[in-house]
C-alpha cells in the first residue's frame, strides 16, 4: 500500500495506467473513501491515456483519523486537505498533475487551484459551490438525511446509505443492489462517523471562496447534476461564473452521484477539458 505523508497525516493512495502519461488525481466527497471511484471507472480514465490516482482524504478509509481531535471545533479545513493533495503529487515525483473533485473533492480541488496553481494541469469540480450561503444549497429532505443519525453498524450504513440516494441519486439510474454492496465493502473497510462530522466542520470552517476564486488562472471545468437535490445546481453555476474562463456542463438528469450510465459522457469532458489544458500549456 502506498502513502503520502503531509506533516504528521498519512494519506492512502494507488494508481491505476501508464505512469509516463499525465496524471489525474481523482478527489473524493464528504464521508467517500478512494473505492468509491470504482476501478472500473478509473480503468476508463485509464484507457485515455491517463495514470489515475484515487486516495483517501483524511479522516476516512486507510488515511489518517483525528480521533483524538477536541470534539466541536474544527480539527483543519480545506486548506489542509488541499495540500495532503498536493502530498500525493510529491509522493509521486511530480510537478503537476490534472485534478478533479466531487462535491466536498470539489471544493477541495477549488482550493487547490486558489493555493496551489503551479502544481496543476487542468481542474475539474463536479457537483460543488462555491462556499456563498446563498447558493448549492440542499433540499430539506436531503438535508435532513444529511444531519439525521449516523450509522451504528453494517446493517444501519448499508441502509442510510440507500436512503440517501432515493434522495440524491439520479432518477431512473441507481443500481440499489451493487450501491448495497458497495455500502458493505465501504464499511468493511473502514467505519468512523465522527470523522465525517469532522469533515463536515473543517467545510464550514472554511468559508466562502469567492474572493479566491476570481482569481484562478488554472484551466478549469465545472460539471453538476441538473437533478441535484444535495448541492444545488447554482453552486456549480456561480463557481463556472467566478473563475475567469471556466467551462460549465449541466449533466442532464443527474443527481448527486455518479452512476455508471453517466461514465462514458464524464469520461470524454474531463478527458477533453485536460487536453486541451494540456496544448495550451505547450
Amino acid at each position: 500500500m502506498a502513502y503520502a505523508t503531509n506533516g504528521a497525516v498519512q494519506i492512502f493512495y494507488e494508481t491505476f495506467g501508464d505512469p509516463s502519461d499525465p496524471t489525474l488525481v481523482l478527489v473524493n466527497g464528504l464521508g467517500s473513501q478512494c473505492i468509491n471511484y470504482r476501478v472500473e471507472w478509473c480503468e476508463r480514465f485509464a484507457a485515455k491515456s491517463f495514470q489515475v490516482v484515487r486516495m483517501d482524504n483524511r479522516d476516512v478509509g486507510l488515511s489518517t483519523h483525528f480521533s483524538d481531535a477536541p470534539p466541536n471545533e474544527p480539527a483543519y479545513t480545506l486548506s489542509d486537505m488541499a495540500a495532503d493533495v498536493i502530498a500525493v503529487i510529491d509522493a509521486l515525483a511530480l510537478d503537476q498533475a490534472h485534478v478533479m473533485g466531487l462535491s466536498m473533492g470539489g471544493m477541495i480541488v477549488q482550493t487547490l487551484a486558489i493555493e496551489h496553481p503551479g502544481r496543476l494541469r487542468s481542474v475539474t469540480s463536479v457537483m460543488s459551490t462555491t462556499g456563498e450561503p446563498d447558493v448549492g444549497q440542499s433540499t430539506p429532505e436531503a438535508q435532513a438525511r444529511l444531519f439525521g443519525p449516523p450509522a451504528t453498524d453494517r446493517d444501519t450504513a448499508i441502509a442510510n446509505h440507500l436512503e440517501g440516494l432515493r434522495i440524491w441519486g439520479s432518477p431512473g439510474k441507481v443500481d440499489e443492489e451493487a450501491q448495497a454492496k458497495h455500502a458493505g465493502e465501504a464499511f468493511d473497510r473502514a467505519f468512523d462517523p465522527p470523522g465525517v462530522a469532522r469533515q463536515i466542520m473543517g467545510v464550514m470552517a472554511s468559508g466562502s471562496r469567492a474572493d479566491g476564486l476570481r482569481n484562478v488562472t488554472v484551466p478549469t471545468l465545472v460539471m453538476h447534476g441538473s437533478a441535484d437535490t444535495l448541492l444545488d445546481p447554482s453552486g456549480g453555476r456561480r463557481t463556472a461564473e467566478l473563475i475567469p474562463g471556466a467551462r460549465f456542463v449541466l449533466m442532464e438528469g443527474m443527481c448527486h452521484d455518479y452512476p455508471v450510465a453517466y461514465w462514458d459522457e464524464w469520461v470524454d469532458l474531463v478527458t477533453t477539458h485536460a487536453q486541451e489544458a494540456d496544448r495550451v500549456r505547450q
